[in-house]
């Protein structure tokens, strides 16, 4: 027998509430889980407890209690991303935005409201318009771009490198993926602190989110602009060019859908990967050994801890059912990527290491699975072996369990990686990357632990100045180069 729908839409009679003083935490009306809130501040937990209760598909509350199915099986969300005749994104079908449910001031509209973007568009016209976009990333040169993350991640060190000391989300995470983006699309020079700043504010949420979209959008349409009175081999002006003639509208809005896409996944991505190399010392022991590829490594970090960890939303085009739940037609459901990677039939040993398998739903999958996705494994893979080849010694400057996330229902991320390491003086960028020496290992030594103290740090000899470094590095031993940087120097075309 089908189940009953437990949302209350169609004919059904609205659900009652907890009475007062209820000890449910977390629940809304008709025993719902909410999503949001102080008792939803670890989402993975609340997954959890909706997957003990309800299967592979259950029933929850967004923000103002908006009722939505959450997706939590693997297969369950591959099925819906991949069956367009069942599930769309055009949110204008959506039966909690046609009935007010949603008013114009939630605070989850900006994500969920329809917009002339392939992000939205269904059919034909989602054919013209991504067919745009993945067109103009057909043109992008992976070889030269790869050597421009190099360089940028070479910059990026410089400006810290001397200090022994650094946030690596702050000073490179937040950083890496905006200059290689700019560049992408055609505007370096208008990577700058305002812009990186303007792009994490707007996903935010904040009082600041308005203006800082504004801002984007500005520079964007004033490239558009240009690129469109003198194109150039970039990604704009092949977006521009591109055979389903999009307008300057159209042009603005999908260079911010990738912009956006790109920078928010891949700083997350980074800052992940970063983590795990710094809080596991097996996980960087395989590194160092050669068992794990930083290819490799950026695999595990999107199984375990996904740059977007939801997305929403799709909407039910008919009456359906998926995992158990009779969906009603207009229901909206949560793409669950973060616990669908978790899902105990396809990974039942979550410490089991996934060496490389691309399976999880880190990109979505379907008619909508991310485009850009290779650009965000470049950044993470070229950026991430750069930054440990230039301090090989880094090491987490706090305990594991200080550091701090910042929570959100789609995605978790960062606020700061607290990282020391031995001064090194800066590099020249546009030099041919050069391995530095490896410094003497400590006898003591163990990934995550803080610095000596003062007291213990005054016994140990002092580095060099930069000057006498540089004097006396070609007496120190280099690290011999193994085949994977032989083949990493090749593919970057050095």
């Amino acid at each position: 027998m089908t189940p009953e729908p437990l949302f209350p839409t169609g004919t059904d009679e609205p659900l009652a509430g907890p009475p007062p003083g209820c000890p449910a935490h977390g629940m809304g009306p008709g025993g719902l889980r909410r999503l949001y809130g102080p008792e939803a501040e670890d989402l993975g937990d609340v997954y959890e407890k909706l997957r003990a209760e309800y299967g592979s598909v259950a029933p929850a509350l967004l923000h103002e209690d908006v009722p939505i199915w959450v997706v939590l099986g693997h297969s369950e969300n591959l099925h819906m991303v991949s069956s367009p005749s069942q599930y769309c994104r055009d949110t204008r079908l959506w039966t909690a935005l046609q009935d007010g449910t949603i008013k114009p001031d939630h605070p989850l509209m900006p994500l969920v409201a329809w917009q002339p973007i392939c992000c939205h568009a269904e059919g034909d016209e989602h054919l013209r318009l991504r067919g745009a976009v993945t067109g103009a990333m057909s043109t992008i040169d992976h070889r030269g771009i790869r050597r421009h993350i190099n360089r940028a991640t070479q910059h990026l060190v410089n400006k810290f490198c001397e200090k022994g000391r650094a946030d690596l989300v702050g000073q490179f995470a937040e950083h890496l993926p905006m200059a290689v983006m700019c560049q992408i699309l055609g505007m370096p020079e208008e990577y700058s602190d305002r812009i990186v700043h303007a792009a994490r504010d707007m996903l935010k949420g904040t009082e600041t989110s308005i203006a800082s979209n504004a801002y984007i959008m500005e520079v964007l349409m004033r490239l558009t602009a240009r690129r469109r009175a003198e194109p150039e081999d970039d990604f704009t002006s092949h977006l521009i060019n591109h055979p389903a003639r999009l307008n300057d509208e159209e042009v603005g809005q999908h260079l911010r859908v990738v912009l956006m896409a790109a920078y928010e996944a891949t700083a997350n991505l980074l800052a992940n990967v970063l983590r795990l190399v710094l809080t596991d010392p097996g996980f960087r022991a395989q590194l160092n050994g050669g068992q794990m590829t930083v290819p490799q490594a950026v695999e595990q970090s999107l199984w375990d801890e996904p740059p977007f960890s939801a997305q929403l939303a799709y909407i039910a085009k008919q009456d359906t059912e998926l995992g158990g739940q009779r969906i009603r037609k207009g229901d909206g459901l949560l793409l669950g990527i973060a616990p669908g990677n978790v899902d105990p039939r396809v990974r039942p040993d979550l410490s089991a290491n996934m060496m490389g398998n691309r399976s999880h739903l880190a990109f979505s999958g379907g008619p909508h699975e991310c485009p850009g996705q290779d650009i965000g494994r470049a950044i993470a893979d070229v950026g991430v072996d750069a930054l440990l080849s230039r301090l090989p010694d880094v090491q987490l400057d706090c305990e594991e369990e200080e550091l701090r996330w910042r929570t959100s229902l789609l995605n978790r991320h960062l606020v700061e990686l607290p990282v020391y390491f031995e001064p090194r003086p800066q590099q020249d960028v546009k030099a041919k990357p050069s391995h530095s020496p490896v410094p003497p290992q400590r006898t003591d030594w163990e990934v995550g632990t803080k610095r000596p103290e003062p007291a213990a740090a005054a016994a140990e000899p002092q580095p060099a100045a930069p000057a006498q470094q540089a004097a006396q590095a070609p007496q120190e031993p280099v690290r011999p180069t193994g085949a994977w940087r032989r083949f990493l120097r090749w593919w970057r075309g050095y």
